[in-house]
C-alpha cells in the first residue's frame, strides 16, 4: 500500500521513521492520523523510539528484522527500549560517522556502508544485522543510506546511480536496484520515503509518476 504524509510538515519521511520487515520505529509526537497512515501503509503498529533525545530515528538508526545500528550517543536507556524488540543493538562508534541511517543501507540480505567505516566496526555491524557488508558509495555519494532505500524485494537508487553502482547494489543486498527521485525531483531517496515489503510512505509533494518508479523499484508492481 502507498501513503503520502509529511511528519512534523516536512515530506522527508525517511528522516524522522525507520521501517524494516519487522518493526516500524517512529518519533514521538506524531499525530494520530500519521500513525494511522504509517501503520495502514506498512503493515506494522509504531514504536515510538528517541535517539539521543533526537526526533530523526530514521536518520541515526539502521536495521533489519535480526537487529539496529544506532547513533554513539543514544543513551542506555533509549537502547534498552530498542532491545525490547528481542534484537541486538549496536552503537555506531564513529565520531563523525555516527548517523546510523544515513551511513548504512541494508535489508536482510546485506549491507552496504560509508567507505569510512573501520574494519572492525564494519564486522561489528555484520554481527549485528547477520548480514555480509560491503563499503561503497551510490552516484559518488558517501552517505548510501540517504541515497537509497532498500526493502527486501528492490532497492530505490539516486537517479545518478551508474549501471556499475546498481549492480554492486544488486550483488550485495541481492534485490534489484532501479533509480527514481522522491518530492518532486529530489535524488536523495533514503531521505525521502520509508517502505517495507508490504508498503511505502513518501512525502506529500512526491509525484504520480515518481511513485509509478518507487513503486516498480521496491517491487510492487511485479
Amino acid at each position: 500500500m502507498f501513503q503520502r504524509l509529511d511528519p512534523f510538515g516536512n515530506p522527508n519521511v525517511g528522516v524522522y521513521v525507520r521501517a524494516t520487515s519487522a518493526h516500524l520505529l517512529v518519533p514521538p509526537g506524531l499525530t494520530k492520523e500519521n500513525h494511522a497512515g504509517l501503520e495502514r501503509a506498512l503493515g506494522l503498529p509504531p514504536r515510538e523510539v528517541t535517539v539521543g533525545g533526537s526526533t530523526l530515528a530514521g536518520s541515526l538508526i539502521a536495521g533489519n528484522k535480526n537487529g539496529f545500528v544506532v547513533a554513539d550517543f543514544t543513551s542506555n536507556q533509549e537502547v534498552a527500549h530498542l532491545a525490547e524488540t528481542g534484537l541486538e543493538v549496536l552503537r555506531l562508534r564513529h565520531a563523525r560517522l555516527n548517523a546510523a541511517g544515513n551511513n548504512i543501507l541494508c535489508n536482510d540480505h546485506g549491507a552496504i556502508v560509508h567507505e569510512d567505516i573501520g574494519k572492525r566496526q564494519v564486522q561489528d555491524i555484520a554481527d549485528t544485522l547477520g548480514v555480509e557488508v560491503a563499503w561503497g558509495t551510490i552516484a559518488g555519494v558517501e552517505t548510501v543510506g540517504t541515497a537509497a532505500f532498500a526493502t527486501n524485494r528492490g532497492v530505490l537508487v539516486h537517479p545518478l546511480a551508474s549501471d556499475d553502482e546498481r549492480i554492486f547494489i544488486k550483488e550485495c543486498l541481492h534485490a534489484p536496484a532501479r533509480v527514481g527521485t522522491v518530492n518532486h525531483g529530489h535524488g536523495l531517496v533514503g531521505a525521502g520515503i520509508a517502505a517495507n515489503d508490504r508498503g511505502v510512505v513518501c512525502g506529500s509533494r512526491t509525484t504520480g509518476i515518481e511513485l509509478g518508479r518507487i513503486e516498480e523499484a521496491l517491487g510492487f508492481l511485479e
